[in-house]
Order: structure tokens, then sequence, then C-alpha cells
């Protein structure tokens, strides 16, 4: 660990937080890598540390031996004013290398609360914040998640934006970057090739004229960037790379367990909801394979409660199958099940029943959506 940092964190809240070294955190060999990705969360560890897809991207892009992508959280207001004090760059959690080094910089876009965050993180890390005064190909800053249907407020920051579902096309991009590293390609060179992956929107290659009530006059997309970009889907959830291991925190985090996604999408298309609409289509994950890859992770991580995560769990079409199949193993193994996000219309005693088998479950109901 290095001296300075050593030093600050008896100065701190939480100084777990900021050390890494956790169990089934990844260490690769920085020397035997062509790419170093830096995956940030613009929030607190806690906060990051619980979200699913971080784990599932984290978990992907390690599983390449060309790749190590390691973490990055926003450090609390008493860690920032040490690290500036103190000169210390934002770093990340597995190697503490700072992150302005690394070849791609990702950021997850979950809300837009957290726009002022990726700004400061990369003032923080010694980079400059606006895209078009980071000349060089590395770092690439890049950004996806649910905000990104909509990234235009944030455009100028950024390099290029990944829309829709990640497990595919961050590879791609990848792939493409460790093309153009080799090749010693500029950044505008990758750029323009980037934009021709499905699903990825580089700003920098749209001409944007206003009208004089500022809205858009007309959009020319150069070098061949497509005038629309189209969000990419995983078809088969069964297919997918999934996690076998979670990154098990030191402190308390907010969804301290087994988290599993049991399908994407929503029936019920409530015109108040973001998320019915930029996760369509539906798409479940079979009882099968959500079952062995709750058990494969429990063994792994040690956790005692799984939660069966989606936009309206009791909506899954083969629910008590999938509560069948996991009852057979939890029940001797002391594993818990939680079912968030439940709709009153369609819950019924015949599930209470069953998940009252271990201890009292937790249940979350969607009360705005009932009639």
């Amino acid at each position: 660990m290095d001296r300075k940092l050593e030093r600050i964190l008896p100065l701190v809240q939480k100084p777990a937080r900021y050390i890494g070294g956790e169990l089934n955190s990844v260490i690769k060999n920085k020397d035997e890598v062509d790419i170093r990705f830096a995956f940030c969360f613009p929030d607190s560890y806690e906060i990051g540390m619980s979200h699913l897809g971080m784990k599932i991207l984290y978990s992907i892009a390690n599983n390449r031996e060309d790749t190590w992508c390691e973490r990055v959280f926003a450090p609390w207001d008493d860690m920032e004013e040490q690290m500036r004090e103190n000169n210390i760059p934002l770093y990340a959690l597995e190697s503490g290398d700072p992150i302005k080094d690394f070849d791609i910089i990702g950021f997850t876009l979950q809300y837009e609360l957290c726009y002022t965050n990726v700004l400061n993180m990369l003032d923080l890390a010694g980079l400059p914040v606006k895209a078009k005064d980071r000349h060089s190909l590395s770092p690439i800053v890049m950004g996806g998640g649910p905000c990104v249907c909509n990234p235009e407020p944030i455009a100028e920051f950024f390099d290029l934006f990944s829309l829709g579902e990640g497990e595919e096309v961050n590879s791609e991009i990848m792939d493409l970057y460790k093309k153009h590293k080799k090749l010693g390609s500029t950044k505008e060179e990758f750029l323009i090739e980037a934009a021709k992956i499905e699903g990825v929107y580089v700003p920098s290659l749209y001409d944007i004229t206003y009208n004089e009530d500022g809205t858009i006059k007309e959009m020319k997309p150069l070098h061949g960037a497509p005038e629309k970009v189209t969000k990419r889907i995983i078809k088969d959830l069964d297919k997918v790379e999934y996690p076998e291991n979670f990154v098990v925190p030191y402190i308390d985090v907010v969804h301290d367990r087994v988290t599993h996604e049991i399908f994407r999408g929503c029936i019920r298309g409530c015109r108040f909801c973001q998320a019915g609409f930029i996760y369509r289509p539906i798409r479940e994950k079979s009882p099968d394979t959500i079952n062995e890859q709750c058990k494969t992770l429990c063994k792994n991580t040690g956790y005692d409660e799984i939660s069966l995560c989606s936009l309206s769990s009791s909506d899954y079409t083969k629910i008590e199958e999938l509560l069948t199949k996991l009852l057979d193993w939890t029940g001797s193994e002391k594993v818990n099940i939680a079912l968030p996000s439940l709709r009153v219309d369609n819950f019924s005693d015949e599930l209470v029943k069953k998940l009252t088998g271990v201890r009292r479950s937790g249940l979350t109901f969607a009360p705005e959506a009932g009639t």
C-alpha cells in the first residue's frame, strides 16, 4: 500500500472502502495484460458494491486473459479532502494505481444525480473533464447504463457511450481498442471505427446545428457514423456469461447478499416508469439456470441470503417452479430467499408459505402500481 495512503486512512470514516483486497477480488500482473479497464461507479462504495450490473461486467471483463478490470468508487468527502491535500490521485482498488494511467475508464450512469460525481472523479484522477481536451488514445472515457438513453446532457465529457446491455458490446469495444493500441492509432481513428459497432454512440462524430430557440435544426453524422444508434440487447439470458463469484466486502453494504436476476423487462408498461421501457423486451432466465447459478454463488461467497431480482418478481412466469427448486437445497443450507418488487395483484398465499421455510423473509411491494 502506498505510504501516503497508509497515513491518511486512520483519518477517514470507513477506511475499508478504500483498501481493496476483498474475497474474490481479481488480481493480475499488469505487465501480462493488454488492456487495463477502470470500472467506475460514481457513488460511494456501499452503493456501488450493491449494484448487480457492475458485478456482471467486472466478472466478464476479468474472464478475458488480456484484460484486467478494476473497481473505482467515488470517495466520501473526508477521503477526497485528504486525497487532494496529499496529492493522491483517484486510484483503482485492486492495484492502487492511478486510473489516469489505464487504457479505458468506464462509468456506469445509473441516475442523473451522479453526473457531478463523474466530473469530480475525472478531476480527482488528474484528467481534463471534457473529451475534446483529452487527446491521446488512452484513457478512453466511456459511459453506459440507463441514463445513456439520453446522454446529451453529459455528451461533451465522454469519448463514447454504450447503449443498452453491456455484456457483449463491452468485449467488442475492448477487442477494437486492443487492435488500435497495437497499431499505434490516434484516438480519432479508434473512435471512427468504434462508432461502427452496434450500440456505440460517439458524440464527437456528429455535427449539430441549432435553431435560435435552442432546439436542434440539423444533426449530421461524420466519418460514416450511423444516423441512429440502436441499443444492444442480450437475446438469451441462459447463454450469456454470469459471475460464479461476487466480491465480498469487508463492511456492510446496502445489498449484502447474493443477488440474482431472474428476467429483464416488465409486462406492465406503466407510463411513469423509465425502467419498464428501456429494459424491453421481456426475457426470462430458466429456473434450472437460476438455481445452479445461485447455488454456485452461495458456495463461492458464503452468503446466506438470495435476492431474486427483477422489475416485478411475481410476474416471472415460473416463479413457483423456481422456488421449489431453490427450496430443495436452501432449507438445509440455512439460506434465505428474498423477493423484491412484488405486485399485490398477483401475489399468492402459496408464495408466502414457500418463502417462510427458513426464516422470516423480505418482501417488497410496489404500492404505487396497485389497482
